[in-house]
C-alpha cells in the first residue's frame, strides 16, 4: 500500500530541479485510474486533486475515499490535494487525512482573505498541512475580461504572502479556466510572474493550464511557477474517447470508459513531460 508523498518535497524538488508538478482533477474511478496509471508509467510525481466539479457530485469524503483506493494500489509517488476549497471544505478535508489543501478566498475583500487564509494556514501548518491560496481573479472561458483588472497585484501578492504564511501561492497572469475556442491567443504575462516570484519568494501555482503553449509553459517554469493546474485538456480526450467508441454504434459503456481512460492517460503523460516532471518521481521519493 503506496502512502502519500510530501508535497513540501515534491515542489521543493521541483523548484531545485527547474520544473513544475502536474495537478490534474478526477472525476470518476476511471478518470482517477487514467491519472494514477499515467503517473506511473512516466514515473512522474502528482498531485490528485479533488476539484469543484466532483464535489457536489459525491461530497468531499467520498471522492477522497475514492482517490486513496486507487493511488494506495499503485507505485505512484502521488499527493491528494483538495482544490478550491472553502473553509468548511478544508477543514473536513484535513481531518480526512489530504496532506494539501487549497483554501480559496479570492472572490472575499484583501482584507477578508488575509484574516481567512491566515487562520486556515494556523491550523493546517499546527497538523503539517500545507496551504495553497489564490490571489487574483480568474474567469471562466468565454467570459469577457479586461485582463489589467484580473491580474495579481504585485505589491498585493507581497503582503498577502507576509500576513497569511501561506506556502503556495495561485496567481492571475492572463489564464482561465478552461479552454477558450476560436479566439485569438493573449499570451500570458511572464514579467508579472518575475516580479510576484521576485516579492513573494515562494512557490507560484497557474491554475488553467489546459490551452497553454508550450513555451508559455517553458518560461513560466523559469519564472517560478511550480505547479500547474490542468483539467480541461484531459477530459476532452476522456470525452474523445467515448465519442469513439459510441460512434461505431451502441456499445458497452465499459467499453467506451476503457477507451476514455486510455486517451486520458496518453494525455495526462504528455502533460507530464511538459512540465518536466517525467522521470522524477525518485527525486519525490528520496526527499
Amino acid at each position: 500500500m503506496t502512502p502519500q508523498a510530501n508535497p513540501r518535497d515534491l515542489i521543493e524538488n521541483a523548484r531545485k530541479g527547474g520544473y513544475a508538478v502536474g495537478a490534474y482533477n478526477m472525476h470518476n474511478e476511471e478518470t482517477t485510474e487514467a491519472l494514477v496509471w499515467a503517473a506511473e508509467r512516466s514515473d512522474s510525481p502528482v498531485f490528485l486533486q479533488v476539484g469543484r466539479a466532483i464535489i457536489p457530485h459525491m461530497g468531499v469524503a467520498r471522492a477522497f475515499e475514492m482517490t486513496r483506493r486507487v493511488a494506495e494500489r499503485s507505485n505512484a509517488r502521488y499527493v491528494i490535494h483538495l482544490d478550491h476549497g472553502s473553509w468548511d471544505e478544508v477543514m473536513e478535508a484535513i481531518r480526512l487525512g489530504f496532506t494539501s489543501v487549497m483554501y480559496d478566498g479570492a472572490h472575499l475583500p484583501f482584507e477578508e482573505n488575509i484574516a481567512t487564509t491566515r487562520k486556515v494556514v494556523e491550523i493546517a501548518h499546527a497538523l503539517g498541512v500545507p496551504v495553497e491560496a489564490e490571489l487574483g481573479k480568474i474567469p471562466d472561458a468565454g467570459q469577457n475580461v479586461n485582463w489589467e483588472d484580473y491580474y495579481t497585484n504585485v505589491e498585493e501578492a507581497r503582503r498577502f504572502v507576509a500576513e497569511t504564511g501561506v506556502d503556495y501561492l495561485a496567481i492571475s497572469v492572463g489564464i482561465v479556466h478552461g479552454v477558450i475556442p476560436d479566439l485569438p491567443e493573449k499570451p500570458i504575462n511572464i514579467q508579472r510572474i518575475r516580479e510576484i516570484k521576485a516579492a513573494t519568494g515562494i512557490p507560484l501555482v497557474l491554475h488553467g493550464a489546459s490551452g497553454l503553449t508550450d513555451r508559455e509553459v517553458q518560461e513560466a517554469k523559469a519564472a517560478g511557477v511550480h505547479k500547474f493546474n490542468a483539467d480541461t485538456d484531459l477530459r476532452h480526450a476522456f470525452r474523445k474517447g467515448l465519442e469513439s467508441v459510441f460512434a461505431q454504434g451502441d456499445r458497452q459503456l465499459e467499453e467506451a470508459m476503457a477507451e476514455g481512460r486510455a486517451r486520458m492517460i496518453d494525455a495526462t503523460m504528455e502533460k507530464m513531460r511538459q512540465y518536466g516532471c517525467a522521470g522524477k518521481a525518485a527525486s519525490a521519493l528520496a526527499a
